[in-house]
């Protein structure tokens, strides 16, 4: 699957954009000293935006890949191995 929808590619770009900028946050506390308390938060926030962003990119392949296209015959088949590819991603997600 591929993202054929630009303004969603955007919307993921920035999110992946913020949530290297946390990441980059967490080095300069770490270098200055910060509390371990405050370190873990911004820790738990990453967490959460990586969780938030692969879900969205889950739904996506959801919506785009286990659903036939428009005037395409249903193939069983093809749905059961991308239902089954689903299953297994979100086996290796946190």
């Amino acid at each position: 699957m591929k993202l054929n929808d630009p303004e969603l590619q955007a919307k993921l770009a920035a999110r992946l954009r913020r949530i290297e900028g946390q990441v980059r946050g967490v080095e300069t506390m770490l270098s200055a000293g910060r509390e371990c308390r405050e370190i873990i938060q911004q820790l738990a926030a990453i967490q959460s935006a990586l969780h938030g962003f692969s879900r969205t990119l889950l739904e996506e392949y959801a919506i785009n890949c286990l659903v036939p296209e428009d005037g395409k015959p249903f193939d069983r088949a093809a749905q059961e191995r991308n239902l089954r590819e689903l299953i297994a991603l979100l086996k290796q997600a946190p």
